[in-house]
């Protein structure tokens, strides 16, 4: 019991310490790009909630830090802010708790002395809540700083019982224009947009008009479409945005850059054009100082995230052009360096050099984000990262020919640097300044080994035989360190040389850790990523056995403490390999496992991602095919439960739309019937368990499962 209380003490430590660790949420310049606004994310244990809050710095003319303002800001109930476009105004969307289930969401509007507007949205009553999220959230202003946009949940109409004791009814002659309550509709059943998104089923575009203080919703979209990411037309007349179909059936969106969608215009007088061709999936529309319209876009369907196209609508043209091309492979950037092509989820919400020609992004590539700017009219890239140390860098804003980063690496919180954005042609000789960083890495984890793996299956006819991984392990001091093999979920998603709690934390405790971005995983090209379609159970779990044997020949590990680790689909591979090699592994832990494709295809949101990868297309139209359910049920690790002897800790969301619960309830039911130890947490949480109680339980109970695990 003393041993267990001394391991306990010291993982709840290490995170206690972990836990006071800012993370960079984002950052703007201001016009003249004298000023930054950074804002910081915070663990905050004892409210159990995470306090998000800005600091300010302001620079030179070499961008050196002159003045930093001495205390944050908290800024935790601001759910969206936009400043507008001379700096005149800021509005604000702010959510305020007046109960326990019970709030109120305002739109401010500040200028530079005071609040010049505040209206309650919620008692206006005219739509649902204000959407912040990442899929359809946006706050923008028209260039004459007149009037701002957002979009908001639609509101549902009114429904009662069939059979109401109620007051007699009068026509109304007030010229209200409130829609007839429906009778008997009151349990109509409304589909939303998944995992994250709960609770958002159709939304509209909302304009605020600051003379008058009027709210409009605007018309002119189809009843199937539920748009987001809207912003104005360069000339006010109207904005521009994506939507999405909502049939037959809304399939979830987060992580999901693949469900069929448009950009539109559409005027505030109800004009609706499409910009964007049939079959494609696109996102994150954003106009250069041009006046031309450039976004994201790739074939809707197959894989839930894959390689992006970059495309530019030139204004007064209505012919879409191709800047970047879907990368198969890889392609050279202007420095010769490979690229691999476009798998970044959004652009920066200012994104272009002060003449409109170039474009300044970054994207996932192999190991690391890294930062590009991308010369519209030639299509030349050119690499622009922060090569002082390993690290990667994301770009957060552009201004003024000026560029704002966050960089991070796994020894390394994330820290804010600038630079100016040579002249076109020399874009490869940036130079990277230190904004700032509110902490230091505790010395366990900055003085951890991180290496960087280039794996190939020899001897191997597969179309693609090579991925990556990244090894992170503390000082060893002569000893032989236990090993956590970690594979990433989704599968298109990857690990990068970021900073990670997670990953710090196991450190601290004296682990290594492998995370594999095994053949699949984004950033290694579009041919990687389809790869893993039809070889899921396969070329995934032969990729994290290859990475572990070949570490166990390369570094000092100790082969009798060996971990796995996954969530997701990750938990997919760790349950594979913890069947297929029964006596390789000391014990495992699992956060919302996917078990078995057969079954999660029928209730989760993105069921469409069980059929691609097993082999062939979605769809639910005809006969079920008991085909397609074996195909799905072979690859799964559940036809390898019965082998498994790994003691087993599974960490489950009751809320999780992704990856339903039962999958794992039924992983642990089998285990515990083979004899095998098995402990199950849930949590009231969605599939991430990022939560801040969820979180800390889940992490804290993780690492303990594995210490008490140690063969010593």
């Amino acid at each position: 019991m003393l041993k267990m209380s001394s391991q306990l003490d010291t993982i709840i430590s290490a995170y206690k310490t972990l836990a006071k660790i800012p993370s960079i949420a984002g950052g703007k310049l201001n016009n003249a790009a004298n000023r930054v606004n950074a804002k910081w994310s915070v663990r905050n244990l004892d409210k159990g909630k995470t306090t998000k809050y800005v600091t300010t710095y302001r620079l030179d003319e070499a961008l050196n830090v002159t003045d930093q303002c001495e205390f944050g800001s908290d800024v935790s109930n601001e759910l969206l802010s936009a400043t507008s476009p001379r700096e005149t105004f800021k509005a604000i969307i702010r959510e305020e708790k007046t109960g326990k289930d019970t709030k109120k969401q305002y739109l401010e509007v500040w200028n530079k002395h005071t609040l010049a507007q505040c209206i309650d949205l919620t008692a206006l009553d005219m739509h649902g809540d204000v959407y912040a999220d990442s899929e359809f959230g946006s706050l923008d202003w028209n260039q004459d700083e007149t009037a701002v946009v957002y979009v908001a949940e639609k509101k549902p109409p009114k429904s009662e019982p069939y059979i109401k004791r109620k007051p007699e009814e009068k026509p109304k002659a007030d010229g209200s224009g409130e829609t007839a309550i429906k009778k008997g509709e009151e349990y109509l059943y409304r589909q939303d947009w998944g995992e994250q998104l709960v609770g958002k089923h159709l939304s509209v575009i909302v304009v605020f008009k600051l003379a008058t203080e009027t709210l409009t919703v605007l018309d002119g979209l189809p009843e199937s479409w539920t748009p987001g990411q809207v912003r104005f037309l360069p000339d006010g007349s109207g904005v521009v945005g994506v939507a999405w179909e909502t049939e037959p059936r809304r399939l979830g969106l987060i992580f999901c850059t693949n469900r069929p969608s448009y950009i539109f215009s559409l005027t505030l007088d109800g004009t609706m054009k499409k910009l964007s061709g049939e079959g494609l999936a696109v996102r994150s529309p954003r106009y250069s100082p041009a006046g031309d319209l450039v976004w994201l876009q790739r074939k809707a369907g197959g894989p839930h995230h894959a390689c992006h196209q970059l495309v530019i609508l030139k204004k007064d043209s209505t012919e879409v052009k191709t800047i970047t091309d879907i990368v198969d492979t890889e392609v050279k950037t202007t420095g010769g360096d490979s690229f691999f092509g476009l798998y970044n989820q959004a652009l920066p919400a200012k994104c272009f050099s002060t003449d409109g020609r170039r474009l300044v992004l970054a994207t996932p590539q192999k190991n690391e984000v890294r930062a590009y700017v991308v010369d519209i009219d030639s299509g030349k890239i050119t690499d622009i990262s922060n090569k002082s140390s390993p690290c990667s860098t994301s770009v957060l804003d552009v201004r003024c020919d000026t560029v704002l980063a966050t960089c991070s690496s796994l020894t390394t919180p994330g820290q804010l640097y600038i630079a100016r954005l040579p002249a076109q042609g020399s874009e490869a000789d940036i130079k990277w300044v230190l904004v700032g960083s509110n902490m230091a890495a505790p010395a366990d984890v900055a003085t951890s080994t991180s290496e960087y793996l280039q794996l190939e299956h020899q001897d191997s006819q597969d179309s693609i035989k090579s991925f990556t991984a990244l090894y992170l392990a503390p000082k060893a001091e002569g000893k032989k360190l236990p090993l956590i093999v970690w594979p990433h979920g989704g599968p298109h998603g990857n690990f990068v040389n970021a900073f990670s709690m997670e990953a710090a934390l196991f450190s601290m405790l004296g682990f290594a850790t492998t995370r594999v971005n095994y053949r699949g995983s984004i950033g290694q090209g579009e041919a990687c990523v389809r790869s893993l379609l039809a070889h899921v159970g396969d070329y995934d779990v032969q990729d994290c056995y290859l990475a572990l044997t070949t570490l166990l020949q390369q570094k000092e590990l100790c082969n009798k403490n060996i971990f796995l680790y996954g969530g997701s689909y990750g938990g997919l591979i760790t349950a594979h390999l913890a069947g297929l090699y029964p006596h390789q592994f000391k014990a495992m832990v699992m956060r919302n496992p996917l078990i078995d494709l057969a079954t999660k295809g029928h209730y989760a949101d993105n069921s469409d991602g069980c059929a691609v990868e097993a082999g062939y297309d979605f769809s639910e139209k005809g006969p079920v095919s008991d085909e397609h359910l074996l195909t799905m049920r072979r690859c799964s690790p559940i036809a390898h439960v019965h082998k498994v002897r790994a003691p087993t800790a599974l960490m489950l969301g009751s809320g999780d739309k992704r990856v339903p619960y039962f999958q794992g309830l039924e992983y642990a039911r089998r285990l515990k019937a083979n004899g095998v130890t098995t402990r199950i947490y849930m949590y009231e949480d969605n599939h991430s368990l990022s939560a801040p109680a969820s979180e800390m339980d889940n992490l804290i109970n993780g690492a303990h499962w594995f210490m008490e695990h140690l063969q010593l």
